[in-house]
């Protein structure tokens, strides 16, 4: 369990220094991510777009 916590921050963190890319691509814009401020700074965290890229991963996994 504690594998899949890593990987899943770790993904998190990786789309988070990729978000100027992939917002030209149309991520980070879909229903399911929210944007919020809290404590005077904003915060992305991109739900549908990491299901979304995980899916990819996978389908590509499965066919190399």
């Amino acid at each position: 369990m504690i594998r899949w916590i890593l990987v899943i921050f770790l993904a998190l963190m990786l789309i988070s220094w990729f978000t100027p890319l992939l917002q030209r691509m149309g991520f980070g814009k879909l229903p399911g991510d929210l944007r919020f401020r809290l404590f005077g700074r904003e915060w992305f965290v991109p739900l549908t777009t990491t299901i979304l890229l995980s899916m990819l991963a996978a389908l590509i996994a499965q066919l190399v």
